[in-house]
């Protein structure tokens, strides 16, 4: 079994970014400010934000954290989100899901300027990566595909199956791995919770991304022999031997993988999420004017 450290790779790229940064200091140019927008209490999305405020502060972006109360109405959020667009210092920001549920979320995306976006939401970024145009893709499609840029792993030519269809990994997976770049020129089947014969069709995958949102969902038996296997899932399920009494898993059962498995794998935790993190700071370098 060979792993794929996207939290080490994720480190390297961070690395890279803090060089990126100190350049630009020394030419006298802007410091990247990058900001978020919390709403509510969900602890997942306080740690993953705090994750990414540590990051801007490792390499050497600027960071605002607005934190809103769970009560706020929709012409309350959308006036915050407006306060961010015309902030000449703010490069990048990105409003964190999920978000209440009396909020539009859809709504609030839009606000969001397409050149202020980097979370690659606004459906004129959307509409830029279906057509291969320059623009912000979502950071966590973009972290695989570095991982897969990263690892060498061979793309062009092979079958990706990928589970699941949202708009935040599975649809813009498709159109990544398809296009005419390297990596890519993939042959891309998109499965969903309608698909038949599913085993059948993940079994034929040489790189299957697991982004289903369903603990071990993918089990040994439906992996090919060497294949790779992304796994984008996050799920917290219980475990007494934790002080916590849970841990994190993803969508594909790990543990039932032979040790000897030839193929390539990511880990949950220490995968695809660091990963994630390490792009949203590339897209909001990207943000920052030359």
């Amino acid at each position: 079994m060979n792993i794929i450290d996207g939290k080490g790779t994720s480190i390297a790229i961070q690395d890279e970014l803090k060089l990126a940064v100190a350049e630009r200091l020394k030419k006298g140019l802007k410091r990247p400010h990058l900001a978020a927008i919390i709403v509510g209490d969900n602890a997942g999305s306080r740690a993953y934000v705090g994750h990414k405020i540590k990051a801007c502060e490792y390499v050497g972006f600027e960071s605002t954290l607005i934190e809103l109360p769970k009560s706020i109405d929709q012409k309350g959020l959308e006036n915050e989100v407006q306060k961010l667009n015309s902030n000449p210092s703010v490069d990048g920001f990105i409003v964190q899901l999920p978000l209440p549920e009396h909020i539009d979320s859809q709504a609030i995306l839009e606000c969001v300027l397409p050149h202020k976006d980097v979370d690659g939401f606004h459906p004129i970024n959307a509409g830029k990566l279906s057509l291969g145009l320059p623009g912000f893709s979502p950071a966590t499609p973009s972290g695989i595909m570095e991982l897969l840029r990263r690892y060498d792993i061979e793309t062009e030519g092979k079958h990706a199956v990928i589970l699941g269809r949202s708009a935040i990994v599975g649809t813009p997976m498709t159109l990544l791995l398809s296009r005419n770049a390297d990596p890519g020129n993939c042959t891309v089947t998109m499965c969903h919770s309608r698909t038949q014969n599913l085993g059948e069709i993940t079994r034929s995958a040489d790189i299957l991304i697991a982004a289903i949102g369903r603990a071990h969902f993918v089990t040994p038996d439906m992996i090919k022999p060497g294949a790779v296997v992304i796994d984008v899932g996050i799920n917290r399920i219980a475990d007494s031997s934790r002080k916590s009494g849970s841990r994190l898993t993803g969508d594909v059962a790990m543990h039932e993988i032979s040790a000897d498995w030839n193929g390539y794998i990511t880990p949950v935790p220490g995968g695809v999420g660091p990963m994630t993190i390490a792009m949203l700071l590339t897209n909001t370098l990207d943000a920052t004017p030359a």
